[in-house]
């Protein structure tokens, strides 16, 4: 069997111990074993390692690539370094290994990020839940007191419907009849029939400016009915409210309709938009108002 001088290269016969070229001894072996593809000035091939290691780098994205980028970067750079300069490509293996541990640090980031939302989504969970079994402030109220939160609401919606009334109703003007307005401005059955929450409803003293002429003023009265009692500051309070055309809300705390059209106060423009501590007036008695319908 031949084999090679470790010194040149030269080819030895089988049993030759000394080269004939460079008389080198073939039983030494201390000298590194030069490459036949050297020995015979082959030309050096480029690491196929590193070229998929390059490969994978530019597919890091992607959560297989990254980790085969790394790996094959780092096992064709042992194969070059023990090739003896037979392989080459080092280049393209350090470059597929950079872009590996890019795309692995990538991959890491999206992993945290999806970790911090999910603790986020789940913290906010919890927060919706404990705020649903929360108790409602409103749970125990007295009942005459969010009826007179709603009476407030009532009144405004009322208001709104003379206007929508008299606006499609131009002959006619406003209307003193409770029932007329539940179609212009789609009133509950309870507040058409002039009794809602523990208050009654009442349309008085519709006059016309002419003879015979569309009717131009109206008075509007809210007072509690018989039985209906608010607890409010240790005192019992049965306030009445009253309105007229010009759209101003007024109050009497001792819950005399007369006297409020008399000498009522002037309700507070964020009592009307926003009536006091008590939910908002139950669907389909009191129609919701537009943001953009405010008060005068």
């Amino acid at each position: 069997m031949s084999s090679f001088c470790l010194g040149c290269g030269n080819g030895l016969a089988e049993g030759e111990r000394f080269c004939t070229v460079c008389g080198k001894d073939s039983t030494i072996s201390a000298a590194p074993r030069i490459d036949p593809g050297i020995a015979f000035g082959l030309a050096p091939e480029t690491s196929g390692k590193a070229i998929f290691s390059l490969v994978c780098g530019f597919l890091s994205v992607f959560f297989p690539f990254a980790f085969g980028a790394v790996i094959f970067g780092h096992l064709s750079l042992s194969e070059i370094r023990r090739s003896a300069g037979r392989l080459t490509g080092r280049a393209l293996a350090i470059t597929g290994i950079i872009f590996g541990y890019l795309g692995v640090a990538f991959l890491l980031f999206l992993i945290g990020l999806g970790i911090y939302a999910s603790q986020k989504d789940w913290k906010q969970q919890q927060a919706n839940r404990v705020h649903r079994t929360a108790p409602s402030p409103y749970k125990n109220a007295p009942t005459a007191l969010l009826n007179d939160n709603s009476a407030v609401s009532a009144v405004r919606s009322l208001n709104m419907a003379e206007i929508a009334y008299a606006q499609q109703h131009h002959a006619e003007g406003y209307s003193c009849s409770l029932p007329d307005l539940k179609s212009a401005w789609g009133l509950g059955n309870d507040l058409a029939r002039g009794k809602s929450n523990g208050y009654i409803f009442e349309l008085r003293n519709c006059t016309a400016t002419e003879t015979n002429g569309p009717i131009t003023k109206y008075q509007l009265v809210a007072y509690p009915a018989a039985g209906a009692k608010a607890f409010v500051g240790g005192k019992t309070s049965n306030p009445a409210y009253c309105s007229d055309q010009s759209d101003v809300i007024r109050f009497a705390k001792n819950g005399s309709a007369q006297d409020c059209l008399k000498n009522g106060a002037d309700l507070a423009e964020n009592e009307i938009n926003h009536p006091r501590s008590g939910p908002q007036h139950p669907a389909g008695d009191t129609p919701q108002i537009p943001q953009s319908q405010t008060s005068r």
